[in-house]
């Protein structure tokens, strides 16, 4: 039986590509920092991403690595460029020196050279690294990934249930286009054993476009509640950050987020749909 080391495998997407590999069979092995509070489906390996070495012993014997990690804001010593470049040169070189050939990595819609954000920006140097890594990889762009014990749209249901009012930073017209975890997951596992999709990027985005403003009346008419929506501008709001950043443990939102939220993060599913074979199911 193939066996898949996974990095990440406690976090939301982690548990659903946990769950989609042993439904197809594959045995996993989930490279943590510390002991899942919830029971995981996998071999659990002590390790870390920032040790090399603990890396390279995770992955003998593997098939492919299937890399995770990653953070959408900096807290102490957890920055961008040591979680997203600086890890992934990590499974990168660990691969190598295990001989695992198979890297199937996660990165970002909106990732680019030149990048306004630094979210965006290191996870361009991970892709680069990947691509450069004579490695067979596979990398996979989602864009705002929706599903059971997803803490972003809950966060956001949260607000429409109990404000007043719901906060919309900046005009709330750029646009998204929402993944469901299930869809993320079958692709990361189809790709594996698929050699048409070594040395390729794809885009992984639901079959609906809308903007912020739309999202949230779509969570108000869940919910069967209307609510006027309160828009703050983005000079306000890069205040609001600012200071969240200096006297909060974990701010609501970050200055990097909102140079993030202010460009569409759509892409073109058309690629992963033919090759893997997708019936994307509507964000509603």
């Amino acid at each position: 039986m193939p066996l898949l080391a996974i990095t990440g495998a406690t976090g939301f997407v982690g548990r659903a590509i946990v769950h989609q590999a042993r439904a197809d069979g594959y045995r996993v092995r989930a490279i943590v920092r510390n002991p899942p509070t919830m029971p995981l489906d996998a071999e659990l390996f002590t390790g870390n991403v920032l040790d090399l070495k603990t890396l390279t012993n995770a992955f003998a014997g593997a098939d492919a690595v299937i890399h995770l990690v990653g953070i959408i804001r900096e807290s102490g010593d957890q920055t961008f460029d040591r979680i997203h470049r600086q890890a992934t040169g990590n499974v990168i070189a660990a691969a190598q020196s295990a001989g695992v050939p198979r890297l199937i990595h996660m990165s970002a819609l909106g990732v680019r050279p030149n990048a306004r954000s630094q979210y965006h920006q290191t996870k361009w140097a991970a892709e680069e690294a990947v691509r450069q890594s004579g490695l067979a990889w596979t990398i996979f762009r989602p864009s705002l990934i929706y599903g059971p014990g997803n803490q972003s749209i809950s966060v956001l249901e949260k607000i429409v249930r109990l404000a007043p009012v719901i906060p919309v930073l900046g005009d709330g017209r750029s646009k998204i286009q929402p993944v469901s975890v299930a869809t993320v997951a079958k692709c990361f596992i189809a790709a594996v054993n698929q050699p048409s999709a070594v040395e390729k990027t794809y885009d992984l985005c639901g079959p609906v476009t809308f903007t912020w403003n739309e999202l949230y009346d779509k969570l108000l008419a869940a919910q069967n509640r209307r609510k006027p929506k309160f828009h703050i501008p983005l000079s306000a709001a890069r205040i609001m950050a600012t200071l969240a950043e200096w006297f909060l443990p974990s701010p609501p939102f970050t200055r990097d987020q909102l140079l993030m939220i202010q460009e569409d993060n759509t892409g073109d599913s058309g690629p992963a749909v033919l090759d893997f074979n997708l019936q994307n199911e509507p964000f509603a």
